[in-house]
């Protein structure tokens, strides 16, 4: 390892160092949205005290627990496991009795410039087409003759960084038809709908909302793409865009509901990288691994100037606003409880209610989610931590003796969200 070197074990919130280190350099010859300069903030913040501290205490022996806040931004590595763990709770009670499949659909890479320039609607139109197309082909009588529910989550990156567009879709293989009537496959079959006639509908879907953007001048064409501004050379691009097969391949079948959601959870909050990938940086380089898909997943390692992992994990930074995670069939948002009351009430009147939910106090969650040990009091051992004030709430305390600060939690406890 070099002189200067940097060696972080897992968990050490290694990016966030990264940031601290070579951030402000980066930035000055960076030309930054308001979304990636607030995940920047956040990432180089979170944990740090400098969002604010909460104080627990324990009701038996009245030691103090302070746990620095974490910042909540969607792309920080230190603040996913809770809001996963929420996320899996919730979606646990809109599972139905039959198998889930797994879908990835990508976007070819010859539409990345204009992706990136164009990161809202073209986010929007990637999900849209998957979505509609999966619930059209699913509705028709030979495939399954119902409406589906689908869940879907956007990513935009290969395993280096590299921009990477495509949707992780969980699609059920069961839905309502229109008559209100619950139809599901036996739980051993395989995906019901060949990819290729996906993908034929999904690219000439996303091709359609493309082109309607294209005449109705609602798409940025950058310095890059400067050709496609003469209609003749767009519509030589189109041609060449639909002569193409678009990847989409089931990733996974799974035998049981809660597989697939569990599995599914591994996407819906993650990131670019994560912490555990860093091996080491200097304030000029960071070295990291990886998998390389084309050789059999090996695991490797990728050393890039720390320049361009900052604008590697910025570009992958979503337009404020944007939900990555959508939802389809008798999952769409406007009819979801009504449809579940429907297909629950055909499948014995099953009902799961959450443990926890997005009100839920903080400790309730880590507790509930990861053990009983979250509460417990580093002083005297029992489980009776509790969350007694914020950072600026403790002026107002009435110290009592014996109440003292013995420790910082690492557990995050949420400040704000970006």
């Amino acid at each position: 390892m070099s002189p200067g070197t940097v060696s972080v074990p897992d968990g050490k919130y290694s990016i966030r160092q990264i940031f601290a280190l070579s951030f402000d350099d980066y930035k000055k010859s960076a030309c930054l949205s308001p979304e990636q300069l607030t995940a920047a903030s956040c990432i180089m913040k979170c944990r740090t005290g400098e969002l604010g501290n909460n104080y627990y205490q324990c009701s038996e022996c009245g030691a103090i627990k302070i746990a620095a806040r974490s910042c909540g931004n969607r792309n920080c590595p230190n603040c996913q496991a809770v809001n996963k763990a929420v996320w899996l709770e919730e979606r646990k009670g809109e599972l139905i009795d039959a198998p889930y499949f797994h879908i990835v659909g990508t976007l070819p890479h010859e539409l990345n410039p204009l992706i990136a320039a164009n990161k809202k609607i073209l986010y929007e139109l990637l999900h849209r087409s998957m979505g509609k197309s999966l619930v059209e082909l699913s509705k028709d009588p030979k495939y399954l003759g119902a409406s589906p529910g689908i869940m879907q989550i956007l990513h935009t990156w290969d395993q280096q960084l590299q921009y990477h567009v495509h949707v992780h879709c969980v699609i059920s293989g069961g839905g309502l038809t229109k008559d209100g009537k619950l139809v599901t496959l036996d739980k051993d079959a395989s995906f019901f709908i060949p990819k290729n006639v996906v993908s034929a509908l999904y690219r000439g879907k996303f091709m359609a909302g493309l082109k309607q953007l294209y005449d109705d001048k609602k798409l940025i064409i950058p310095d890059t793409s400067r050709k496609l501004m003469f209609p003749l050379n767009w519509q030589n691009f189109v041609d060449s865009l639909y002569s193409k097969k678009w990847n989409v391949y089931i990733k996974q079948t799974f035998n049981g509901n809660g597989n697939a959601i569990e599995y599914l959870s591994r996407y819906a909050n993650r990131i670019a990288i994560s912490n555990s990938r860093i091996i080491s940086y200097t304030k000029d380089s960071v070295t990291f691994t990886y998998r390389d898909r084309k050789d059999d997943g090996k695991k490797k390692e990728c050393t890039l100037s720390s320049s361009k992992f900052i604008r590697r994990f910025l570009q992958h930074v979503l337009p404020k606003g944007f939900q990555k995670i959508r939802y389809y069939g008798f999952l769409n948002n406007s009819r979801r409880k009504k449809n579940m009351e429907v297909i629950f009430s055909q499948q014995g009147g099953r009902k799961y209610t959450p443990r926890f939910d997005r009100t839920s106090p903080m400790d309730k969650v880590i507790s509930a989610a990861w053990g009983s040990d979250a509460l417990k009091c580093p002083e005297c051992g029992k489980m009776c931590m509790e969350f007694i004030m914020s950072g600026e709430e403790l002026g107002r305390l009435a110290v009592r003796p014996g109440m003292r600060p013995v420790s910082v939690s690492r557990h995050p406890v949420r400040a704000r969200s970006a």
